[in-house]
């Protein structure tokens, strides 16, 4: 079996020989070093002219592949700590996220930035938190999260390769060592693949027509084999999935509390579906991610199912980190994040 880290990278290895226009850039990305997280390890050994370490400017190296992307190269940015996307908002959100339709769709930007997110590692209040929600929403930035469930080499090759606008593809800093699911990990357990609808997309993207599926990436639903009918609903993403995985064992085991869990792989553009149809069944939705609860993902997932199916629900809550910046302390980080006592409790008190 696979760790992330290893899928990463062999993604990366395997979309360099494939297309030679797809190009890396960051920083400390050259062997022997490979990364802060050593993600590209061994690619600059083994495509010397197309892996460039670049000056600590992160609006630099995003608004160089910005270029390089709209002369046809397929640019892929590492970003070595997600903190730091925020020095690139500018080339993101003004630049590379709109170019698509400022010039009438005559040109692409298939751009890549990965980044790691996420705390629990005592890195402090900067390289710690957990961003992505500042760049949900954004009109031409498709934002992804790989997770345990599926397969998140797959998922990075396919932004890479075929995906010919921006994308923002978040990693977990603890997933990286973490091998994915397979029949005998997930052993009692039912895996589900959703493909995508444009069914409950926003009102706005039906009118303008973009020229690639709004979300062609998978959600997953997992669920306990032969148990009684789920009674609640949990949705995350990321690192947040597999914590939700091991509360679904407790919650049933400990509790006799059946849940099911839907895990996007795409949080912007989001499509709803698959929550609905289970929200529809279990009546109660709880939603956890790991930013801050105020004015975030989770708010806008049970915003949007309420509006599709309120009438049909009896609870919803969202769990997520506290509104304070995070501690270099383990302990005080551990107040302060989502964890699994957390949920189980939310959910107990749901059903």
């Amino acid at each position: 079996m696979s760790t992330v880290l290893e899928l990463l990278n062999t993604a990366l290895r395997q979309a360099m020989t494939i297309d030679d226009r797809v190009v890396l850039l960051g920083e400390d990305i050259l062997d022997p070093y490979g990364g802060a997280f050593k993600v590209t390890r061994g690619l600059s050994t083994a495509f010397p002219e197309r892996v460039y370490t670049t000056p600590v400017s992160e609006a630099g190296m995003v608004g160089v592949a910005s270029g390089m992307a709209l002369r046809g190269l397929r640019p892929v940015v590492e970003i070595m700590f997600g903190d730091f996307l925020s020095l690139a908002a500018d080339q993101l959100v003004n630049h590379a996220a709109k170019f698509r339709w400022m010039y009438n769709d005559q040109l692409c930007v298939p751009l890549v930035i990965r980044t790691p997110m996420g705390g629990r590692r005592g890195y402090g209040p900067t390289h710690s938190q957990s961003l992505e929600k500042h760049f949900l929403g954004l009109p031409g930035l498709r934002v992804l999260a790989p997770t345990l469930f599926g397969d998140p080499g797959a998922l990075l090759a396919s932004a890479i390769l075929e995906d010919d606008d921006p994308v923002l593809f978040v990693e977990h800093k603890l997933l990286y060592p973490l091998t994915v699911h397979n029949e005998t990990t997930l052993n009692e357990f039912s895996l589900s693949t959703t493909n995508n609808s444009a069914k409950n997309s926003p009102s706005a993207y039906t009118t303008l027509s973009p020229p690639l599926s709004l979300f062609p990436y998978p959600s997953y639903t997992l669920s306990l084999r032969d148990a009684p009918r789920p009674v609640l609903t949990m949705v995350a993403y990321g690192f947040m999935a597999e914590l939700c995985h091991q509360a679904q064992l407790h919650l049933a085991y400990d509790h006799e509390v059946f849940t099911e869990l839907v895990i996007p792989t795409q949080l912007s553009p989001f499509c709803l579906d698959p929550v609905c149809t289970s929200a529809e069944q279990t009546k109660r939705a709880l939603v956890i991610e790991e930013g801050t609860i105020t004015l975030g993902w989770g708010a806008e997932v049970l915003a949007r199912l309420s509006e599709s199916i309120g009438q049909n629900l009896h609870a919803v809550r969202r769990l997520a980190a506290l509104d304070l910046p995070i501690p270099a302390s383990i302990q005080l980080e551990e107040m302060i994040l989502p964890g699994i006592d957390q949920i189980i409790t939310m959910a107990r008190s749901m059903v």
